[in-house]
């Protein structure tokens, strides 16, 4: 876990490209007995806010995409890539609906 920190600390312009890096490398270390996923997934998350990237969330339709993008990270990084940018597209649409939403019940 230390070289991973140190290697993404040493990383000066973090991309969705970065991050996914982290997150498969993060799955393959397995540091914990359960919840290594979930907990990857949100380091993620926050990560995505931290450097002004759109965040995401794996959702059910793109759960297979997801592991499979795992799997083939070391030699298909854009697989991984595509999925999380594609689920960045959902969480976007889940913020303008929601925001509607509110803003609709606040013209009450």
């Amino acid at each position: 876990m230390h070289s991973l920190q140190e290697w993404y600390c040493s990383v000066s312009d973090v991309t969705i490209l970065t991050l996914a890096e982290y997150h498969w490398r993060f799955e393959s270390i397995h540091p914990f007995q359960d919840g290594n996923g979930r907990v990857g997934r949100l380091i993620l998350f926050r990560e995505c806010l931290r450097h002004s990237i759109m965040p995401f969330v794996i959702d059910n339709d793109h759960k297979m995409y997801y592991y499979r993008g795992l799997s083939e990270f070391g030699q298909t990084p854009g697989f991984l890539v595509g999925t999380m940018q594609s689920t960045q597209d959902v969480y976007q649409a889940w913020l303008r609906y929601f925001n509607e939403e509110l803003l609709e019940g606040l013209k009450m």
